[in-house]
C-alpha cells in the first residue's frame, strides 16, 4: 500500500520559481564528509538471517558479537550511576571522590579525527535553503486545509510512517513467515545466543529485556502505521454502507420477478403436461402386455430344457448341460416362481444334476488314465485339450474341488508303471535272466552294473517325459482355475458398477425400449428363448447370449476403471491376490469354453477356494517330482541292498553320481522344487563309498609301509609328470597313456619346485593315492568334508606307521633288516617333508570346495602339519644321538700324547665321513648343514668334558699344543667334506673359561 494514498498532490516547480515547492535531494555525495550516521539500539532481530554480514546494523548483534565484550555488557552505566533515584540528590563529587581532585580540571584533548566546527561551514547550507524556507512559510500561512492538515504535514506524516515502517525488519513483512518454522523462529527469536548452560546472568537479562522492547516498538509501529490508514480511508467506509440500501431495493425487484415466474410455470404445467403424461401412461400399459406376452414364450422355452439337457449329455457336452440347467433353475426361482405347471421340474434338474456330476469324475479318471499311461514314444503335448478343459471347468463349476486327489492317485500309479516296464524292457534284453523264474527285485541285482546303469538312465529319461507330460497338463489345469478366478472378479466388479448406476439409469432404459417397442428380457429369458428356434444348436444361442453380455459387462467395467481411483486390474489377478480379496458369498463367473455360458451367483467357488485350488495344482507338481525320486530311490536302494554300489569303482561312482545329479537338475528346472530323496540316498551310498574306498587305499598303503625297505627308489617318469602337473595347478589324476608309448628312463631323484627329492617307493603311491582324494572330490562334490577327513587319517597312518618302522625300528622285524642306518633316517625324513610340502596344496584345493563355514575342518591339517615337522625333528635328533653316542664312547678314551693325530680322532674323523657320505645325498644342503653343526657342537662338548678330567687347559704348554694338531687334524677333515667348506666349527669352545 502506497504511503501517500488519499493525500493531495504536491506541486513542484522548475527554473526555482517563488511560488513552488522544493524537495532537497537525497545525493549522498553532497552530504557533509564529516558527519556521520547516528547509530540506533542493537538490532536484536536482524531484517535477514544471520551470518549475512554486518552491514544490517551498526550496533552489537547477539549472533555475531555474542562472545565479544562491548560497552553495552557493563553492569552499570554513567547515566544510571548519575540519575540513581535512591539518592536524595545527585552527588556534585562523584568524578573527584573517586578519581581525584584533578579529574575535573583536566583539559581533554583534541580529537585528530574531527574536525574544528564553526559557522562558516553551514554558511553554504543556509544560503541554499533560505528560498525554500520561505516558500514553506508562505504556504503555511495560506494554505489552511482541513484538520489543520497542510499538503506539506500529510506528505510528512507519510514520509515519516514510510520510514518507521522501514524500522520493522523485512521478515515480518514475508508472506511465508510462520513462527512454526525452525528458522523463522530462531531468527525472530535468537535463543542459541543466550547461556543454556545453567542460570540467567546480567547479560541474559540484558538481551531478553532489549529483544522484548525491540518487539514492543516494532508493535507500536505497525497499529500506529494501521491507524492512520484507517482515518485516511473513512470515506470509504461511509460509502460500503450508503450501498447497503440500492442492495436492498435490488433484492425487492427480484423477488417481485420471481413471483411473476412461478405464475407462469403453473400456467404451461396446466395448459401443456397433464395431456402428455396421459399418453405416458398408455404406453407403459402397452410395455406390461408386451411383457406378459414374452413371459409366456419364456415357459414355452423353459418347457424344452429337459429333453435338450439329454440331447447335450449324448455328446458329452457336460459344461453345456449344467449351464442350462443352472439358467433354467434360476429362471424359475426369479421369473416363474409360483407357477404350478412347473411344480416338479425343480427337483427333477437336481437330480439331473447330481448324475452330470457323477458322469464327470468318471470321465476326468478315465481320461487322467488315458493320458498318464499312454506311450511316451508319442507326442507329449497335452491330450485332448479342449475335453481336460471343459471336465476342469464343469467339475469347478460344480465345487468338485477334489479331483486333484484322483490326478495324483492316478499319478502313483503311473510312476509305479514306469519302473516295471523299463526293467521288464531291460531283462527281455539279458538272456542270462530268467524273468520267468526270477523275483522282480533280484532281476535288479542279477544286472551288471553296465547293464543296471543303462536300466537307471532309461528309468531317468522316462520320468522326465513323465514330469513334462504332468507339467503341461497341470499348467492347462491351473490356466483354467485363473481364468475362473479372473473371470469372477470382473463380474464382482461389473455388478458393482451396475449396482451403482441402477437406480439412476433404470427408469430411461424401460422408457426408451418401450417408445421403440422393443423386448425387456431378461438374460435367461433371452438365452432361453433361442432353444425354441429350429436348427440351433444350444451353444451357439448361449454363445450369441453369452457375447451380448460380455459386452455389457465390459462398458461397465470400463465405466467402473474411470469413476473409481481404487479400482484394479482383475485380468492380472494371481493366486496371491485372489486370497488377499476373499470373498465370503459366491461370486459369478462367465468363460466361453465349447457350451459355457453366463454362470450364476450360487454355483461358482470363491475366490478363497479357487486360490487354494491353484496351489494345489502347483504342489501337485511338486508332489510328482517327489514321487518320481521316490521311485528312483527304490531302484538305486535294491541294487544297494547286497553292497553291490560299495564296492563299485571310482570312475563307475563317478558316473553314477554325475547322472543323478543331472536328473536332479533337470527336475528341479521342470517343476521348481528341490527334493532331496535321491540327493540323501545318493549321500549315503556316497559316505559307505567312501569308507569302502578309504579303507582300501589305508590297507595298500599299510601293506606297502611294512614291505617297504627304506631304500631309495628309482622315479619312473610318469610321476615326474604328476608332480609337474600339481605345479603347474592341476589338482588331478593324468589321463592314463598307451602301454609302449613312454621311453623315458627313470631319475634318482623327484625334482618338486627346484629341489630334488629322493624317496621311496610308498611316498610315490603316496602322492598318487592323495590325488585320488581330490579327484574324487572333484567328481563328488557332496562328499567333500567326509573325504577330507579320510584323506586326513590316511596322512596320519603314514605318519604314525612310518615313524614305528624307521625310529621305533619295527622294520627290523617286519622287512628284516639288519638294522636302522643313518640312511634309511635321512631317507624316511626326506619322505616326511616332500609330504610336508604337498600339504598346503591339498589344503588349498579343498578349501575352495567348502563353504565358509566349513572351514574349521581345515584345522586337521595344521595338527597333521605338525605332526610330520615333530617327526622330522626326531629323525634330525636321532642322527645327532648316534653321532653323541660314538663320540662320548670315543672320546672317553681320549690321551694327549704322542704321536699326533690320535688315534681316537682319526676314528672319529671316520664315522663323520661315514656319516656325510651317507645323507650328503639325501638331505638338501642347508639341512645337511645345520645337522653337522649339532654334531659338531655335541663333538666340542664331549671333547671339552675330557680335557677337564684330563687336566688339560688353555695355558700354551706341551699337552695344549698336542690338543691343537687333534683340533686341527678335526677340523681340516670336518671342512673337506662336500658343501662343510665354510662351516663355522668355532673350536675355542672346548677350553673352560678361565675366572
Amino acid at each position: 500500500m502506497s504511503s501517500n494514498q488519499g493525500s493531495s498532490p504536491i506541486p513542484q516547480s522548475s527554473g526555482g520559481t517563488s511560488d513552488g515547492l522544493f524537495r532537497k535531494p537525497r545525493d549522498p555525495s553532497t552530504a557533509p564528509r564529516h558527519y556521520r550516521t547516528p547509530r540506533s539500539l542493537p538490532d536484536v532481530c536482524p531484517k535477514e538471517p544471520p551470518g549475512e554480514g554486518r552491514a544490517l546494523c551498526e550496533g552489537p548483534s547477539v549472533v555475531v558479537d555474542q562472545h565479544r565484550w562491548t560497552v553495552y555488557n557493563s553492569k552499570v552505566n554513567l547515566p544510571a550511576a548519575l540519575n540513581d533515584p535512591r539518592l536524595a540528590k545527585r552527588e556534585s563529587d562523584f568524578f573527584t571522590k573517586t578519581w581525584g581532585l584533578d579529574f575535573t580540571e583536566t583539559d581533554v584533548m583534541p580529537s585528530f579525527y574531527l574536525p574544528n566546527i564553526s559557522r562558516e561551514h553551514f554558511s553554504s547550507y543556509l544560503q541554499e535553503t533560505a528560498q525554500r524556507e520561505k516558500i514553506h512559510e508562505r504556504c503555511k500561512n495560506i494554505c489552511l486545509n482541513k484538520d489543520d492538515l497542510s499538503v506539506p504535514t500529510i506528505t510528512n506524516n507519510h514520509d515519516k510512517a514510510r520510514a518507521e515502517l522501514e524500522q520493522v525488519p523485512k521478515i515480518f513483512m514475508k508472506p511465508e513467515f510462520v513462527l512454526n518454522d525452525p528458522a523463522t523462529f530462531n531468527a525472530v527469536l535468537p535463543w542459541s545466543h543466550f547461556s543454556v548452560a545453567g542460570g540467567k546472568n546480567s547479560r541474559d537479562v540484558a538481551s531478553s529485556r532489549l529483544l522484548q522492547e525491540k518487539l514492543s516498538h516494532y508493535l507500536d509501529v505497525v497499529e500506529v502505521s494501521i491507524a492512520r490508514q484507517i482515518s485516511l480511508r473513512s470515506e470509504a467506509f461511509f460509502h460500503a454502507m450508503s450501498s447497503q440500501h440500492e442492495l436492498q431495493d435490488r433484492l425487492r425487484e427480484t423477488a417481485d420477478a420471481v413471483a411473476k415466474l412461478r405464475a407462469r410455470t403453473a400456467a404451461i404445467d396446466r395448459v401443456m403436461c397433464r395431456g402428455p403424461l396421459r399418453v405416458l401412461r398408455d404406453a407403459l400399459t402397452r410395455n406390461n402386455c408386451i411383457k406378459l406376452h414374452n413371459k409366456l414364450k419364456l415357459m414355452a422355452a423353459v418347457h424344452q430344457t429337459q429333453p435338450t439337457v439329454q440331447l447335450l449329455l449324448s455328446t458329452s457336452e457336460f459344461v453345456g448341460a449344467l449351464e442350462l440347467i443352472a439358467t433354467t433353475k434360476e429362471v424359475l426361482q426369479q421369473e416363474l416362481q409360483g407357477i404350478h405347471s412347473f411344480r416338479h421340474l425343480g427337483s427333477q434338474l437336481c437330480e439331473m444334476e447330481r448324475l452330470i456330476d457323477k458322469m464327470m469324475v468318471a470321465d476326468f479318471s478315465t481320461y487322467t488314465q488315458s493320458d498318464l499311461n499312454r506311450a511316451f514314444e508319442e507326442d507329449s503335448q497335452v491330450l485332448e485339450k479342449d475335453r481336460l478343459q471343459s471336465l476342469v471347468f464343469g467339475l469347478l463349476r460344480q465345487r468338485k474341488l477334489d479331483f486333484l486327489d484322483i490326478y495324483s492317485e492316478e499319478m502313483i500309479r503311473a510312476a509305479k508303471n514306469i519302473v516295471r516296464q523299463c526293467v521288464v524292457k531291460s531283462v527281455l534284453q539279458i538272456s542270462e535272466i530268467d524273468a520267468d523264474t526270477v523275483k522282480f527285485h533280484e532281476q535288479m541285482r542279477l544286472m551288471t552294473f553296465p547293464q543296471w546303469f543303462d536300466l537307471l538312465l532309461d528309468i531317468f529319461e522316462h520320468f522326465i517325459l513323465f514330469l513334462k507330460r504332468i507339467k503341461a497338463t497341470l499348467s492347462v489345469i491351473r490356466n483354467m482355475v485363473l481364468e475362473v478366478l479372473d473371470s469372477s472378479q470382473r463380474s464382482r466388479l461389473a455388478d458393482v458398477s451396475s449396482a451403482t448406476n441402477h437406480s439412476d439409469g433404470r427408469t430411461n432404459e424401460e422408457e426408451e425400449e418401450a417408445e421403440s417397442g422393443g423386448p425387456a428380457l431378461h438374460s435367461g429369458e433371452a438365452e432361453l428363448a433361442y432353444l425354441t428356434h429350429e436348427g440351433l444348436f444350444i451353444s451357439d444361442a448361449l454363445n450369441e447370449a453369452e457375447q451380448r453380455s460380455n459386452a455389457a459387462a465390459h462398458a461397465q467395467l470400463r465405466a467402473q476403471t474411470h469413476t473409481e481411483t481404487c479400482g484394479s486390474d482383475s485380468a492380472s489377478a494371481t493366486t496371491e491376490s485372489s486370497s488377499s480379496r476373499e470373498h465370503n458369498s459366491n461370486t459369478t463367473s462367465s468363460l466361453p469354453i465349447g457350451g459355457a455360458a453366463v454362470i450364476s451367483e450360487d454355483v461358482m467357488p470363491s475366490d478363497l477356494e479357487l486360490s487354494r485350488v491353484a496351489n494345489n495344482v502347483q504342489e501337485l507338481l511338486y508332489t510328482a517330482s517327489d514321487v518320481s525320486h521316490d521311485r528312483c530311490v527304490k531302484v538305486l536302494m535294491t541294487r544297494a541292498k547286497d553292497g553291490s554300489l560299495e564296492r563299485l569303482s571310482s570312475s563307475e561312482f563317478v558316473c553314477l553320481s554325475q547322472a543323478v545329479e543331472s536328473f536332479v537338475r533337470d527336475t528341479e528346472e521342470l517343476c521348481g522344487r528341490r527334493s532331496m530323496s535321491l540327493r540323501g540316498a545318493l549321500q549315503s551310498q556316497a559316505n559307505r563309498f567312501v569308507q569302502r574306498f578309504h579303507e582300501e587305499r589305508k590297507t595298500k598303503l599299510s601293506l606297502l609301509l611294512d614291505n617297504e625297505r627304506w631304500k631309495q627308489a628309482e622315479v619312473p617318469a610318469e610321476f615326474q609328470d604328476l608332480v609337474d602337473s600339481i605345479a603347474d595347478g592341476r589338482i588331478t589324476l593324468p589321463e592314463r597313456k598307451p602301454t609302449g608309448c613312454e621311453d623315458r628312463k627313470p631319475s634318482e631323484f623327484l625334482c618338486v619346485d627346484g629341489q630334488k627329492y629322493a624317496v621311496v617307493g610308498t611316498v610315490l603311491l603316496l602322492i598318487r593315492m592323495f590325488l585320488e582324494y581330490c579327484q574324487c572330490v572333484n567328481d563328488i562334490p557332496s562328499i567333500t568334508t567326509d573325504i577330507l577327513t579320510r584323506l586326513a587319517d590316511l596322512l596320519k597312518h603314514f605318519n604314525s606307521r612310518s615313524c614305528q618302522l624307521v625310529l621305533g625300528a619295527g622294520a627290523l622285524q617286519v622287512v628284516g633288516l639288519k638294522t636302522i642306518t643313518t640312511r634309511n633316517l635321512a631317507l624316511a625324513s626326506r619322505c616326511l617333508q616332500l609330504v610336508v610340502h604337498y600339504i598346503p596344496v591339498i589344503r588349498a584345493h579343498f578349501e575352495t570346495r567348502l563353504q565358509p563355514r566349513q572351514y574349521s575342518i581345515l584345522r586337521h591339517f595344521d595338527h597333521i602339519t605338525k605332526d610330520y615337522n615333530d617327526h622330522i625333528a626326531e629323525i634330525s635328533a636321532k642322527l645327532v644321538a648316534i653321532m653323541d653316542s660314538m663320540f662320548e664312547k670315543a672320546l672317553s678314551k681320549y690321551e694327549v700324547k704322542a704321536p699326533m693325530p690320535s688315534a681316537c680322532l682319526r676314528n672319529v674323523c671316520k664315522q663323520m665321513a661315514k656319516m656325510h657320505e651317507a645323507i650328503h645325498e639325501l638331505l638338501p644342503e642347508e639341512q645337511t648343514q645345520m645337522l653337522f653343526l649339532r654334531i659338531n657342537a655335541s663333538f666340542k662338548l664331549h671333547l671339552k668334558r675330557q680335557l677337564a678330567r684330563l687336566g688339560v687347559g688353555n695355558d700354551g704348554g706341551p699337552q695344549y699344543g698336542l690338543v691343537m694338531v687333534d683340533v686341527a687334524f678335526y677340523s681340516e677333515n670336518v671342512q673337506a667334506l662336500r658343501s662343510l667348506e665354510h662351516l663355522d666349527l668355532n673350536m675355542p669352545e672346548i677350553w673352560e673359561q678361565k675366572r
